[in-house]
């Protein structure tokens, strides 16, 4: 028995062995495959989190690659902390004077970067589109400062300053623009087109009729209806002068689509081009189109919060100084807010773009006169403020002198730092008349 029992346990014991060593072949290559899934899984999301990092450093140095460019790139931006520090004297002592120098000082760069941040986009919206954006980017701070007037009912200030914002653009901007043009370039006389010159001359002279009339109908006491005719005519001219302006706009972007081209290319587009003469004058973009976008917002955002502290302080500052309102309003508001059309101009006319300065300064004029103003009107209309666009007898013959000086400036189709000269002698000449000059106590602002 016990020999024949031997054998079965020799017999079934390899049966066992055999049994578990498939039991562990079966065994052990799972294991193998669940880590090595495991494995993979945890490579897979380091690599999503490196990517992820890697993003989010892309993302942080685009971000202050960007700020470097727009707050670091021009010295007037060392101008940038007197905004702050306008807004820290208003809080600690309240003195007008100062709150109101430094909220000017303040408003500058931004003014200028503003101008900046819309020649960036006009990169990527082509000549015409870019030369109505810089107009329009450019005149967002005398609109702003203008809507802060009118909340407060100062009234005087708001058409003094869009008065003052069209004088500074015809005047000293364009002056400038000649001036500079004609000494630095080889050729003392620029030439660009005339036909543009001639149609933005016909639209400033539009706007001088259109305040021109509520002014003679109050000085000649003819209203119909005392008190009532003036404004009512004016809120019917404004209307018509938006409808003209939005008629003008059309006309440029379908039928002028190289209005703000220099002329010269217009003149040889279809000629060979010769070696690389054209090399030296492109350009690129610093910023991409939805960083100039994110700039434009938050610049203007700024700029809105210091035209509240200007606004705010005008009248204690007229009285610190000892400068009269209209002064003000009139010449250094502007002066202020057109701090971006006045690089752009001088900056395009050095480079021998002198339509584009053109563009830039006849352009901004003709926006303020047949746009700003009407739209203030009606914005008025709309809050209960009687605006109207008699804008007194003193400033409107101011209006109508200059836009026949710069009239027959433009007329023959050449400008020379001579013309640019004149131009500036006569902002002289206006802001002398401004600094001497005082609205009477019946029309002054209440607010």
């Amino acid at each position: 028995m016990g020999n024949v029992n031997n054998p079965q346990v020799l017999v079934f014991n390899p049966r066992i062995e055999i049994g578990s060593l498939e039991v562990k072949s079966i065994i052990e290559p799972h294991d193998q495959s669940t880590s090595t899934s495991a494995s993979t899984n945890t490579n897979m999301l380091s690599m999503k989190q490196f990517s992820e990092n890697c993003d989010k450093k892309q993302l942080w140095c685009k971000v202050i690659t960007s700020i470097k460019i727009a707050l670091f790139s021009n010295k007037i931006n060392l101008l940038i902390p007197f905004g702050p520090l306008a807004m820290l004297v208003d809080t600690l002592t309240g003195n007008h004077g100062w709150v109101f120098f430094l909220s000017l000082l303040g408003i500058i760069p931004l003014a200028e970067r503003l101008g900046w941040a819309t020649e960036q986009l006009a990169f990527y919206t082509g000549p015409t589109v870019g030369g109505l954006l810089n107009a329009t980017f450019g005149n967002a701070t005398e609109l702003i400062i203008s809507m802060y007037a009118m909340k407060h009912g100062m009234l005087r200030v708001v058409q003094q300053s869009l008065l003052g914002s069209i004088l500074s653009n015809m005047l000293l901007v364009l002056g400038c623009a000649f001036f500079c043009g004609g000494i630095f370039l080889p050729k003392k006389e620029q030439v660009f087109d005339k036909s543009n010159a001639v149609m933005s001359s016909g639209l400033l002279l539009m706007a001088v009729m259109g305040l021109l009339f509520p002014a003679v109908l109050h000085f000649t006491h003819t209203e119909l209806h005392f008190g009532k005719s003036e404004l009512a005519l004016s809120r019917f001219s404004s209307c018509v002068m938006l409808i003209a302006y939005g008629a003008y706009l059309f006309f440029q972007l379908t039928t002028q689509k190289n209005s703000y081209s220099p002329i010269t290319e217009k003149y040889q587009e279809d000629s060979p081009k010769e070696g690389n003469s054209d090399d030296d004058d492109d350009e690129s973009p610093d910023i991409s189109k939805y960083e100039c976008v994110i700039w434009l917002s938050i610049l203007t955002l700024f700029i809105s919060i210091l035209s509240e502290y200007l606004v705010n302080t005008i009248e204690g500052a007229s009285v610190a100084m000892n400068i009269p309102i209209a002064f003000i309003s009139v010449i250094l508001l502007p002066i202020v807010g057109n701090a971006a059309e006045h690089a752009s101009a001088i900056m395009f006319a050095m480079k021998d773009k002198l339509d584009i300065s053109l563009g830039v300064a006849i352009g901004s004029s003709t926006q303020i006169s047949m746009f700003a103003i009407p739209f203030c009107v009606v914005v008025g209309w709309i809050m209960g403020r009687p605006l109207d666009l008699n804008f007194q007898l003193f400033e409107t013959a101011t209006l109508f002198i200059t836009v026949l000086v710069v009239a027959f400036m433009l007329q023959d189709g050449t400008s020379n730092y001579f013309k640019g000269v004149m131009l500036v002698f006569c902002y002289l000449i206006v802001a002398a008349s401004f600094f001497v000059h005082i609205d009477p106590l019946s029309i002054q602002d209440k607010p």
